[in-house]
């Protein structure tokens, strides 16, 4: 760090903080704005860090401003230099703030004028937030050790010093060494004949958000699965995964038919080792999914039509800040239906879509009413005061289904179309949205929805009670079957289980939740082997209803959880675990031993859970 301008710098950094729009970064993006990202990166497993450096391209966009801010968390950072007039590289004065445990820290570079290039030297932390780095015994193989990223919300700047907000848009390119025997994969175009001789390069020429910077470095084969798109996998879970893929093109097709041409060029797809936190991550050019969606009889492929839904909302228009989350979530939920309607019919698409609402009204109870608007009111409102991140999925969609239910889909499917071709590689707000709204499809239509029932939707707790709800025949005929083994009346062996599609299984064991007794669980185990199941979605509905029922589930719910590291299921069992009293020491084994198997997001949902 050169300090001969520090001072001078500090005054000029703390008149710069004035209030911007995404309170979740430092930078200033109102003065300059990154157009370009390079890394150029070393992988280092031993010691567990990324080294090397960054290379901004800038826009300037206050001809006033000397001061280049971006986001780091955890970064040690070496040196700065600017891109002289000579194009020569010469040093620059940078100072990192006081730590935020939230946001991190803001490094503040200052500049004697406006360079077109800044270089940022750095190495990452062992503990970046983004980071996961895997020892070789939690691979498949054993041989050789993993590292993957997750970078939304706002972990990009734990692994790069970038503008970390979705508002800012830039291309990058990179050259990424590795250990060899091991392939790096980014969200970019990957070269699958590449052999990292040279290092492992790569190019993103389509703008993008900070949270759809990825990578992921292991043992990996490639298998093409269509014309433009192919799976990544440990060649242990290749075939497996090719297969549970099969469906891909059909679903770009699908997607394509309704909201236009997929720009993004391939939609490659890796699936990660099980410590994956979440279900899917839309990285652009390559999807991240979760290994929990390989069920064996691609029963589960809807999670795949939900990250390429993303490749238009959220991906092509994205939010542009956190707080307008429901733009890309429930836009994307939304467009998943649509697209397994198109592929898989209206019966199962009505089975999913009243399964997604269900849950999303049982969940209301435990989430507090400031938290159930799509958006608040409030311009300088931090994370904390956003939406439920689960909530925002089902509602959005539910208000987008309510436009397409009154206004037509002859009419709301090229109002939706042209929102995505209108803003393009751009970021929006609600705002932006509802302006189109009002012009593009409330102008011709008012009585499609008011501006009472508008600002309910958008700014009210709960779902609105004018909220249209699914009800599938299949699943009213299931539901008589329940009703009546709850009461007694109805043996088990007598269900129609064998007969169910995932989905009917996952409505009848979220509803038998909390209801059905260990004898009833013994039962349902013993006739359709629910414990060993080998879909996901299935077990742990299964696991969490003996938990709470009383039924002894360790053995399979021990395997469970040892194998499993995504966070929407672990953290609702140890939670189920830690209430009944009989397992909340057995619980506390568990985890002391599968932690360190989790990626640290899910480190931090289960220990929270744990000090409750």
């Amino acid at each position: 760090m050169i300090k001969k301008t520090l001072t001078a710098f500090v005054l000029s950094a703390c008149m710069s903080l004035a209030a911007h729009a995404d309170p979740l970064s430092y930078a200033r993006y109102d003065q300059v704005r990154t157009t370009d990202l390079y890394l150029d990166l070393k992988a280092d497993f031993n010691h567990k860090i990324l080294s090397g450096y960054a290379e901004l391209s800038l826009n300037w966009i206050d001809k006033n401003a000397r001061t280049l801010v971006l986001d780091t968390n955890e970064l040690n950072i070496a040196k700065v230099q600017v891109l002289n007039a000579a194009g020569r590289w010469t040093a620059a004065s940078f100072m990192l703030d006081k730590l935020d445990v939230e946001k991190g820290r803001a490094l503040r570079i200052a500049l004697p004028f406006q360079p077109q290039k800044v270089r940022v030297y750095y190495r990452t932390a062992p503990s970046a937030a983004a980071l996961q780095w895997m020892n070789p015994e939690q691979t498949m193989s054993g041989k050789r050790p993993f590292m993957f990223s997750q970078s939304e919300k706002i972990n990009a700047r734990s692994w790069a010093p970038v503008q970390d907000t979705p508002e800012v848009r830039f291309t990058y390119s990179a050259r990424v060494d590795a250990p060899a025997g091991m392939r790096v994969v980014m969200s970019a175009e990957n070269d699958q004949q590449s052999t990292g001789a040279g290092g492992w390069k790569f190019k993103m020429t389509n703008p993008i958000p900070s949270y759809l910077l990825a990578i992921a470095i292991g043992e990996l084969d490639v298998r093409n699965v269509g014309p433009r798109s192919a799976v990544y996998a440990e060649p242990q879970r290749i075939d497996a995964a090719a297969y549970e893929m099969a469906d891909t093109e059909k679903m770009i097709a699908a997607a394509e038919s309704l909201y236009g041409p997929y720009r993004w060029e391939r939609y490659d797809m890796i699936v990660l080792p099980p410590s994956f936190p979440i279900g899917g991550m839309e990285n652009p050019r390559l999807t991240f999914v979760t290994p929990t969606m390989i069920a064996g009889d691609r029963s589960l492929v809807d999670l795949i039509a939900h990250e390429l839904a993303h490749s238009w909302s959220g991906n092509l228009v994205t939010n542009a800040s956190w707080k307008h989350f429901w733009l890309n979530e429930g836009f994307t939920t939304y467009v998943t239906t649509r697209v397994v309607e198109k592929l898989y019919g209206e019966e199962v698409a009505d089975i999913n879509l009243q399964v997604e609402q269900e849950e999303a009204m049982a969940s209301l109870a435990s989430i507090p009413a400031a938290k159930q608007a799509l958006l608040t009111r409030d311009p300088d409102s931090n994370a904390n005061s956003y939406t439920d991140d689960g909530l925002v999925y089902p509602k959005g969609a539910w208000l987008l289904r309510t436009l397409e239910q009154r206004a037509g889909r002859e009419v709301f499917d090229p109002f939706l179309r042209g929102w995505f071709d209108q803003h393009a590689f751009k970021s929006a707000t609600t705002d932006e949205f509802v302006a189109y709204l009002k012009q593009n499809l409330l102008a011709a239509h008012p009585e499609v929805m008011s501006q009472a029932e508008l600002d309910e939707w958008l700014y009210g707790p709960g779902i609105p009670a004018s909220a249209k709800h699914v009800a599938s025949p299949r699943l009213a005929a299931l539901d008589e079957q329940r009703n009546a083994w709850l009461k007694g009346e109805l043996p088990t062996a007598d269900l129609n289980g064998k007969n169910w599609i995932a989905l009917e299984w996952m409505h009848f064991l979220n509803d038998i939740a909390g209801k059905a007794n260990a004898q009833q669980m013994q039962e349902l185990d013993s006739s359709f082997a629910l414990g060993k199941s080998g879909n996901n979605e299935i077990a742990y509905r299964f696991f969490l209803a003996s938990v709470q029922a009383g039924y002894n589930v360790r053995e399979p719910l021990n395997k469970f959880l040892m194998s499993v590291g995504r966070k929407k299921f672990v953290v609702p069992l140890y939670s189920a675990l830690l209430k009944n009293p009989n397992e909340k020491d057995w619980a506390k084994g568990v985890y002391a031993k599968a932690r360190s198997h989790y990626h640290p997001v899910t480190q931090i949902a289960v220990d929270q859970a744990f000090k409750k």
